[in-house]
């Protein structure tokens, strides 16, 4: 099956955002709120500030394009405990360290895939496997960053063992925690979302 990566900023610029919204609201996604949430109301807002890109999937069916699923990617710094991380990868990531005050944590800018999900309405979820979906978001990290520089990237996710198994199994793993914000509470499971960092190198 083919798919089509498309920017969302290229479509708002073609079609502006009212039809764009009304293409963007049928999307559904069940079994994670914030994804959904962030696709329909938030993904044209942090494309007009800046914070965010946003980039859908999709493939022909029943002779129209559809929307199987999408990510979206900032830039973002963070604070990762040297502690947490493996020989190995500490000594990769030093390189990019930004602190050089204490040797308990690095200071590093990296990019972030804040969302990614599969579009569930109409069962569309089953027209793309979510390791390749996840591949996309790397590649188009990949591509960046054979522009500017770096090799990392890391995302945040519910602490819910299918979802550490499915990123640990695409080659990412686990160094913190972060504490969920009070407006993050009620579309997402828990107190905290788990931080998983991968190096594109070897992926």
């Amino acid at each position: 099956m083919a798919y089509n990566i498309i920017s969302l900023e290229n479509m708002y610029k073609a079609i502006g955002e009212e039809k764009l919204k009304e293409i963007l609201y049928k999307y559904k996604c069940d079994y994670n709120k914030d994804v959904e949430y962030f696709l329909k109301e938030k993904a044209i807002q942090f494309l007009k500030m800046g914070i965010a890109k946003t980039f859908l999937v999709t493939t022909s069916y029943k002779e129209k394009q559809i929307i199987v699923g999408y990510f979206s990617l900032a830039n973002k710094v963070i604070k990762i405990k040297i502690k947490l991380l493996s020989y190995s990868l500490k000594k990769r990531m030093s390189r990019f360290n930004e602190n050089h005050d204490t040797n308990d944590y690095f200071i590093i800018s990296l990019p972030l895939i804040g969302q990614l999900g599969k579009n569930f309405e109409n069962n569309y979820n089953t027209l793309i496997d979510g390791d390749l979906l996840l591949k996309f978001a790397c590649e188009k990290v990949k591509e960046a960053q054979s522009i500017l520089g770096g090799k990392f990237v890391f995302l945040e996710c519910e602490d819910k063992p299918q979802l550490r198994e499915f990123y640990e199994r695409n080659g990412f793993v686990c160094f913190g925690k972060r504490n969920l914000e009070r407006d993050e509470r009620e579309k997402n499971q828990g107190e905290y979302l788990l931080q998983m960092l991968c190096d594109l190198r070897n992926n």
